[in-house]
């Protein structure tokens, strides 16, 4: 039982961790570097292609390519999409994936293609991993041919360690 109540208590805040990023940074500036920028202002997207790095306060998104698309003449962001060889970095914790959505509307982050989630030497990973921002929660599915996995070290370098 006391084993059980560990796993949880690091799910919940290991996969959360690895997405969040810290209040002040929500509303620091976005920097976005990349080989090549295509705008499209009918359509409402920037695509950013080429060794893509996305920074906001103390997080850091890597992929090949990013879709930004907006809404509105105030340019309301609408969806961040990344493409290939996914990595969200924050502190010692780091997110990968073939590809992820940010839906601001509804306030969360979708990581798929076989994705998985680091902290130290924990890792967790599925299917798919939704977390949402707002309420910080997080859900890590399976498939029909894959399972759920968490390699968690109790009292190992993540033990005290702050979400």
């Amino acid at each position: 039982m006391r084993m059980m109540l560990s796993v949880c208590l690091l799910l919940l805040v290991l996969v959360p961790a690895a997405f969040a990023a810290a209040p002040p940074a929500n509303r620091a500036p976005l920097k976005v570097k990349s080989d090549t920028l295509h705008a499209d202002n009918e359509k409402k997207t920037a695509t950013f292609e080429g060794k893509v790095v996305a920074r906001q306060g103390d997080l850091t998104l890597y992929a090949d390519r990013l879709v930004i698309s907006y809404s509105g003449t105030g340019r309301e962001l609408s969806r961040v999409e990344a493409f290939g060889n996914v990595r969200i970095m924050q502190g010692t914790r780091q997110a990968s994936g073939g590809h992820a959505i940010y839906d601001p509307k509804g306030a969360r982050i979708v990581l798929d293609g076989s994705p998985k989630v680091v902290q130290g030497e924990d890792v967790i990973s599925g299917k798919l991993i939704t977390y949402y921002v707002d309420e910080q929660k997080s859900v890590v599915t399976g498939g029909p041919n894959e399972r759920v996995e968490a390699v968690i070290h109790p009292g190992g370098k993540n033990a005290g360690s702050k979400p």
